[in-house]
């Protein structure tokens, strides 16, 4: 039997500590085409869901959490239990499909039964419905659980999350590097000293690391609205920009999508401060990044391959290329400085700890009023090829983030075809200004686009 390791029962754990937490993700599919007949339908998912094999299985728990609670295949396993159909109101726009997702986001998942739900959202507008994976945090991260999603589609020809070949970028003065030596006659007192120091770099690195993620943790932020109690309602909002602008931004300033997805995010927040009538601070928002550690050879394992980075985004900064520049710089760093290597030794270590000792003092932590982090930003790479369900053109793909540990807002973004998107899980109550994240990210994408097509722009590169 397989068992659970201590990140995937954190998160049932976390789940346990807030009578109001949901912990589960997702994403919607949202589909061209009339729906087809739900019989045939039940009947293709219960199929493609019979060859995921975590979809069989639920979870055995050990009394007192003496040992961990175990997969195990679930002997009245029945599809009729996990397939949900409902049909959204008219006139069946946006608003209408994310009340729907916020509806189904805010009821847990039932844990006599194998930890998943699949919903058949009809009546969309413009002639589309939409399916709705919900998946607990416990079986699958952002990416396997990208992956199950995409596993319940239509085969296609070749790897659906391969990446176009990208285009040739414009030439760039060359940092010359010293080139490690290779030679294996080169001087052993010299391959051992360079050996030495590498290990003791990265042990230093990763105490840092370690250092700062305690402080993190523990340092609580300025009073900051965005943090604190949660509700049993949920708000979901999503943003779709064009993927090609983010590409632009990306070669005239020489950053990543990551970087981009997360100053986009920065303006978004600091839209909502200044609606709030907050003033934007240094330390107004220090940010949760999950940081994804699997292997190629792993990206379709069940399960979380996870460590954490928790960065402040610059939202007292009101120039989106000053902006961009900072958190670039600072995920730089921070990637740098060990916070990845923290969390991954965290992360190991607690699997050689009996998991009666691992569980009581995450249990413990869990329950304790945490407020030196304060929203969620996770990045997941989707399918770069359009999918079909059912011969149908799956339209859009919208990824969507958990809230808990008094995190009133939490942001997944996910490339699909020519879209990025993000997607906004809030309380009901903390997050009534939802529309206010929303266009603040769209505005954000908008701006470093348009500053993009300038020339005479220059990225000044020096460190923050």
């Amino acid at each position: 039997m397989e068992q659970l390791n201590t990140l995937d029962a954190g998160f049932l754990m976390a789940e346990d500590s807030d009578r109001n937490v949901s912990l589960a993700i997702g994403g919607i599919a949202i589909i061209e085409g009339s729906t087809p007949n739900y019989d045939k339908l039940k009947s293709v998912l219960a199929e493609r869901f019979k060859a995921i094999p975590r979809c069989t299985k639920m979870l055995r728990t050990q009394p007192f959490d003496v040992g961990a609670p175990q997969w195990v295949d679930d002997p009245g396993f029945d599809i009729s239990r996990h397939v949900r159909r409902v049909a959204v109101p008219r006139p069946g726009g946006d608003s209408e499909l994310f009340q729907v997702v916020a509806d189904v986001l805010e009821r847990r998942l039932d844990r006599d039964r194998p930890l998943w739900e699949c919903w058949v959202i009809e009546g969309l507008k413009g002639n589309r419905w939409a399916i709705l994976m919900k998946i607990h945090h416990c079986m699958a991260d952002g990416i396997s659980a990208t992956r199950i999603l995409t596993r319940l589609c239509d085969e296609i020809d070749g790897d659906a999350f391969a990446r176009p070949a990208a285009a040739p970028r414009a030439a760039r003065r060359p940092h010359l590097k010293p080139v490690p030596d290779t030679n294996p006659r080169s001087n052993p007192v010299t391959n051992l000293w360079r050996t030495a120091t590498g290990i003791t770099g990265t042990v230093s690195r990763t105490v840092s690391g370690a250092a700062e993620i305690a402080g993190g943790l523990l340092r609580p932020t300025a009073g900051s609205s965005l943090v604190g109690p949660v509700t049993a309602m949920r708000r979901y909002r999503a943003v779709r920009v064009p993927l090609a602008d983010v590409e632009q931004i990306c070669r005239k300033f020489d950053v990543t999508v990551n970087d981009v997805a997360l100053a986009a995010i920065t303006e978004g927040y600091r839209s909502v401060l200044l609606h709030r009538g907050e003033k934007p601070r240094p330390d107004s928002l220090r940010t949760l990044v999950p940081v994804s550690l699997r292997s190629h050879d792993a990206l379709d394992k069940p399960g979380n391959r996870l460590s954490i980075m928790l960065p402040y985004l610059p939202v007292e900064q009101d120039d989106p290329i000053q902006q961009l520049r900072m958190v670039h710089s600072r995920m730089t760093r921070t990637k740098q400085g060990g916070q990845r290597q923290a969390g991954n030794f965290a992360v190991t270590a607690t699997s050689y700890v009996p998991f009666m000792l691992s569980s009581w003092m995450i249990r413990f932590l869990t329950r304790l009023p945490q407020r030196g982090i304060v929203t969620l930003a996770t990045n997941v790479p989707g399918p770069h090829r359009r999918l079909q369900m059912m011969g149908r053109n799956v339209a859009r793909l919208l990824p969507i983030p958990p809230i808990a540990l008094q995190l009133r807002t939490g942001v997944a973004v996910m490339s699909y075809a020519d879209d990025l998107v993000f997607g906004i899980t809030a309380d009901y109550d903390a997050g009534a200004d939802i529309d206010e994240l929303a266009d603040g990210i769209k505005i954000g994408v908008a701006r470093l686009d348009m500053l993009s097509q300038d020339s005479i722009l220059l990225f000044d590169r020096k460190s923050v």
